[in-house]
């Protein structure tokens, strides 16, 4: 079956395209590298031995997408594409409600007209805003978002919502990430943004390989095991056969539910400096960090329910922090050396 994976070179999509490629599936790549790099597609080969087909587009332009559609038989999509930066989301607002709505917009027509029932949608745990409610469940309320990227994923989520309603051939996963983390045992790919590491784990590498001098762990007084912030930390690879696993319930015959969400995390917290602790044991380093003041933004802690994933999907994740440390420092080393 032919999977439209859009965004197909970033972070999470080329896992998820190593993935659908072991699973039997055949993906369909599109990417305007506007925060990925080509060379991730030769990373695929040399793992699954198979060349991706790839076509360089921005789905904002519709003839192109459109294209896309006319020159293969689409089986489902699974949706990646789109702009993902909280502080830059904040700078730029307007580009990120174009380039995210537009090209979701653009997608769900072309859906329509070509009659592609299945679609998977990157979602974030950002929809659910400042909650207090833990573990988060599907069926918390959203909150306030907190940047522009939160909302327009809010946003996403209602549009596919709205399309499928009248449209009852249509059928959709929408599936709500933690914190992804890690990368590919071969350490052929991972993540290799071109904007600067702003999440904790790549923060941490690039820390232990000297491309930092130091980082910061933000808050130290939060009521917590150790006073810094919990989040949970999602093995990407775990994050990738998740997306696998949606499809092929959207797929299933057996299934007559049209729109459902999933929340995807390992379920339980780790502080920042349980991760920095993992790293250090993992790699044998001593990280050199600081201990600063809260950041604006941020809360105490956030982690997932994952019953419903588990139960609907069949999926469980497999690999601990540990492990996340463990591939992400292997791909940090690599990378460095290219």
């Amino acid at each position: 079956m032919n999977i439209l994976v859009t965004g197909g070179t970033g972070y999470i999509g080329s896992h998820t395209i190593v993935d659908l490629i072991e699973k039997g599936y055949t993906p369909i790549c599109v990417d305007n590298q506007s925060n990925s790099d080509l060379s991730v597609l030769d990373g695929i080969e040399q793992i699954t031995g198979v060349s991706v087909q790839h076509y360089s587009i921005d789905l904002c332009e519709i003839d192109s997408l459109d294209l896309v559609f006319e020159e293969n038989t689409i089986h489902g999509v699974i949706h990646f594409a789109a702009l993902k930066s909280v502080g830059e989301s904040v700078e730029k607002p307007l580009e990120y409600y174009y380039n995210n709505i537009t090209s979701l917009n653009n997608l769900l027509f072309l859906c329509q007209a070509h009659k592609v029932s299945n679609v998977v949608f990157s979602s974030s745990c950002s929809v659910y805003g400042n909650t207090t409610a833990l573990p988060v469940k599907e069926d918390t309320p959203f909150g306030e978002a907190e940047c522009p990227y939160a909302r327009t994923k809010q946003i996403g989520e209602q549009m596919i919502t709205d399309f499928g309603v009248p449209n009852t051939w249509f059928k959709s996963a929408l599936l709500r990430y933690f914190n992804p983390a890690g990368a590919h045992e071969s350490a052929l790919i991972g993540e290799s943004a071109k904007q600067i590491a702003s999440n904790l784990v790549p923060v941490i590498t690039e820390t232990g390989i000297g491309k930092r001098k130091e980082m910061k762990v933000f808050g130290s007084d939060y009521n917590t095991r150790d006073g810094s912030c919990i989040r949970d930390y999602i093995h990407v690879m775990d994050l990738a056969n998740a997306h696998t696993k949606a499809l092929a319930h959207l797929m299933d015959e057996d299934n007559t539910t049209q729109i459902e969400v999933f929340n995807l995390g390992i379920g339980q917290g780790v502080t920042v400096l349980e991760a920095i602790h993992a790293f250090e044991s993992v790699s044998g380093i001593k990280l050199n960090y600081t201990i600063g003041e809260r950041r604006a933004g941020d809360i105490e802690a956030i982690y997932a329910s994952i019953v419903k994933s588990t139960e609907v999907l069949k999926w469980k994740p497999t690999r601990s922090i540990g492990d996340i440390m463990k591939s992400a420092w292997a791909w940090e080393q690599v990378r460095s050396k290219t």
